[in-house]
């Protein structure tokens, strides 16, 4: 059973902040360094302070990012920057974007969601990484608070919910413009009736993890270790929840982005992986003139080029040249991941990771962090390597969404970064602060 209540919310005074776009914060797991420093420098306040504090040389057991984020947190609580909400409730969340000229509106809603241990309610269709959910772990052992919300998807075919949500809210507690460029609102709504049906119609729903995969096992592993630490077996204990966002699958206003690799293997030769390569793909050479080439048209050719409804390809990116590859036949994946379902076995990521990453690179699970990093932006993936920050890159299709239900139904994980949903929820607009 799907177990969801509401919550008093913490968020940001108005009477305190009078710019709520300068202490906002994108996710921690999209914040570069110069972005850390550029969103400390804009606001004393700046929610990145409490999620991604910096890291000091002279940091010790005691005082350190995680220890300083809960100074800074109580602080901020004591001196009414931060304020609770007196009441119990859900809190309606709208983000209006373009993407492709068009306009979209994502609908979600936060609320506190009973983690499942199990894995039997909550299905994820990713790998997690262990120094991601260390990190968190460690955040959330310092302030015992949930300062970002894990995105949840649930099925709702007439949209029952989104309409009942939409009749009962009016002016928003936020209306702010995020990092992005994207309008982000938040309401709130105590009433017991709607909470009431809400909680209903989701008892018997699967969920599925869009964003958030670490933050969800981290919840798990934090909830575990109160268990042994208190005695205390109430499986209402607030640390056996977790503050999400639930949106629906339906939602004509969720975006799945490609996620680009970044490949850093220097003791690799790129002409001779390809040659290798040849037995299971069709390669397509493409020069680039470095002098006549733009980096924004070059990534519109590229995608352009591997844009396909059913056949599955890819381009690998390396200085001055790029290789299109189209998967010869779906049938050879069998050969590398025959105890994988046939929906695992057709997804251009796992093809991608089994034959390439690590049948020819040697990457593979235990490796992985070392050697691979992510964008979902087109010409970051072309300039990083150009610049030499790494040895070549690899575009991507982006994943469906009809996909990642059926791998998450069949208890399957995709590959670590195999989505990027869009857009992306705004750090700061609400908090959860577990029971002491």
């Amino acid at each position: 059973m799907v177990k969801i209540k509401p919550f008093k919310g913490i968020h940001y005074n108005k009477d305190k902040i009078k710019k709520i776009e300068d202490v906002v914060a994108p996710p921690y797991d999209i914040i570069s360094k110069e972005m850390q420093s550029q969103l400390c420098d804009k606001h004393p306040n700046n929610f990145v302070r409490l999620t991604l504090n910096k890291i000091s040389n002279s940091d010790n057991e005691k005082d350190n990012r995680y220890t300083r984020a809960k100074k800074l947190f109580d602080t901020w609580l004591n001196e009414t920057v931060l304020i609770q909400s007196d009441k119990p409730a859900i809190y309606p969340y709208k983000i209006t974007y373009n993407i492709k000229n068009q306009e979209k509106t994502m609908n979600g809603f936060f609320v506190l969601l009973k983690l499942d241990p199990d894995y039997k309610m909550v299905k994820a269709h990713e790998h997690t990484l262990s120094k991601p959910k260390a990190d968190r772990l460690n955040l959330m052992r310092a302030c015992k608070t949930n300062f970002e919300p894990i995105q949840l998807l649930y099925i709702d075919k007439k949209d029952d919910i989104r309409k009942l949500i939409d009749k009962s809210i009016k002016e928003p507690i936020f209306d702010v413009k995020g990092y992005d460029g994207f309008n982000h609102k938040l309401w709130k709504i105590e009433d017991e009736e709607i909470i009431h049906f809400i909680k209903e119609y989701l008892e018997n729903q699967i969920l599925f993890i869009a964003d958030g995969h670490h933050r969800y096992q981290t919840a798990i592993d934090f909830a575990n270790e109160m268990k042994n630490k208190t005695g205390c077996k109430d499986e209402d204990a607030s640390y056996n929840y977790r503050m999400v966002i639930l949106a629906n699958m339906l939602d004509r206003g969720l975006s799945i982005l490609p996620t680009h690799r970044l490949i850093k293997k220097s003791d690799i030769k790129i002409s001779s992986v390809i040659d290798k390569l040849k037995k299971y793909f069709l390669v397509q050479e493409k020069d680039i003139v470095p002098s006549s080439s733009n980096i924004k048209e070059l990534c519109k050719k590229i995608k352009q080029e591997i844009s396909s409804v059913s056949e599955h390809k890819f381009a690998i990116y390396t200085s001055n040249k790029y290789y299109i590859l189209t998967l010869k036949d779906e049938k050879i994946m069998d050969e590398f991941a025959s105890d994988k379902s046939k929906t695992w076995r057709t997804l251009d990521v796992s093809i991608l990771h089994k034959i390439v990453l690590e049948n020819f690179l040697a990457i593979n699970q235990d490796n992985l962090e070392n050697h691979v990093r992510y964008t979902r932006v087109d010409e970051e993936a072309v300039k990083l390597v150009d610049d030499e920050k790494f040895d070549f890159s690899i575009l991507m299709n982006a994943t469906k969404i009809d996909q990642l239900k059926a791998v998450a139904d069949a208890g399957e994980h995709m590959p670590q970064k195999s989505t990027y949903f869009l857009p992306k929820m705004l750090s700061g607009l609400v908090v959860y602060k577990m029971k002491d």
